[in-house]
């Protein structure tokens, strides 16, 4: 005899959160103040944001004031996230018949009263086709309860792997490769500081065949001041993302980033053009888009850090004079699309991917017919 009670609101809010959470791999948010509520979290769902209520709705007045609740509550999450749109499922276990859902903006409200309501609602059918297969069928309330914890422990295990392979420190070797390149190559440009010869951008020559130079710029610089603040910063930025997205993914973007800040500065400057700036604002623009994907661990990273940190040094660019900003602009541009087109681990998709790759190489191609052909 089971020795667990369970109704059967309990009992839909296990099985429900059990199909969520393994099968469509939405992860539990905390709400401080709310009780017999149950919030739930996919940024790549068909609903954001799914909040199963077990609380007894039993008139109009507390229907309206729990939806107020939700939309405060997912302006919060909506702020987090940085997301435009966050639309919310809102289930009701115990809703009195009295009240009526209506249709509010962004929030898509059901009354379930029992299992069979429950797969066959046509907002589920529809945001989740195999609710009907997926839900977990034990009849013992014991055996419900343990295969419930044991399969969320296991997926929770599992996440928790993914996180750590992304997250955890790893041996800093191409960001220290590059630093070390540019130092050495400052150091001979001591003894000849003429920058033309070791490789700056220059348009006429870079249209006369020197094509190398959209490359070789990035490890000049013009004093100690430059090669110093753009050495600190790569350090900073190209530390933290090569630990994020792995050493090959890390020389893809740094590579697509030099390179797309250069031709971007053969548009728009017509002096000499060095330093590695490009190349790091190209490693922000790929920060951007990692941290957006990630942006549940790294919101307010993003939020306090990242984009500031971009706008605050491109206004710079815009108000200092021998500030190159078309190539910090085009490096940008160029580091978050190379990113798009190699995607992100356990989170792009092929068809993102493919589109990422698509634009990067028509972006390059015009850059290309702009700052060298034309």
């Amino acid at each position: 005899m089971s020795q667990i009670v369970m109704d059967n609101k309990e009992k839909i809010v296990m099985r429900l959160v059990h199909y969520l959470i393994t099968q469509e791999n939405y992860t539990p948010i905390v709400v401080n103040g709310v009780k017999n509520e149950v919030w739930l979290e996919n940024n790549e769902g068909p609903y954001k944001i799914v909040r199963i209520n077990s609380n007894y709705i039993h008139n109009k007045e507390q229907y309206r004031f729990d939806l107020f609740k939700i939309n405060n509550i997912a302006k919060q999450i909506k702020k987090k996230t940085l997301s435009l749109k966050v639309n919310v499922l809102n289930i009701f276990l115990d809703l009195n018949d009295d009240v009526k859902v209506g249709e509010v903006k962004n929030i898509d409200s059901i009354s379930i009263k029992d299992d069979k309501e429950l797969i066959n609602n046509e907002l589920i059918k529809n945001a989740f086709p195999s609710i009907k297969t997926g839900l977990i069928d034990v009849k013992d309330n014991v055996d419900l309860l343990i295969n419930v914890t044991n399969d969320i422990n296991e997926k929770t295990a599992k996440d928790n792997k993914v996180y750590e392979s992304v997250f955890k420190p790893k041996k800093i070797i191409i960001t220290n490769i590059i630093i070390t390149l540019c130092v050495l190559v400052y150091i001979l440009q001591i003894f000849y500081p003429e920058l033309l010869y070791w490789g700056a951008n220059i348009r006429d020559f870079v249209k006369m065949g020197d094509i190398y130079r959209i490359f070789t710029c990035t490890f000049i610089h013009a004093g100690i001041i430059h090669l110093l603040c753009n050495m600190y910063s790569l350090f900073i930025i190209g530390s933290q993302l090569e630990t994020f997205i792995g050493k090959a993914r890390f020389i893809f973007v740094y590579v697509i980033s030099a390179i797309s800040g250069s031709l971007m500065s053969l548009v728009f400057t017509t002096g000499a053009s060095v330093g590695a700036s490009g190349a790091i604002f190209g490693l922000l623009g790929s920060l951007l888009y990692f941290g957006y994907h990630y942006r549940i661990y790294l919101g307010s990273v993003l939020r306090n850090q990242i984009i500031p940190i971009i706008i605050l040094n491109l206004l710079l660019g815009f108000m200092l004079p021998g500030v190159d900003n078309a190539a910090h602009i085009g490096g940008l541009i160029g580091g978050y699309l190379a990113t798009v087109s190699i995607g992100i681990k356990n989170k792009s998709n092929r068809t993102e991917m493919i589109n990422g790759i698509i634009v990067l190489i028509i972006y390059i191609a015009f850059l290309v017919y702009m700052g060298i052909i034309k």
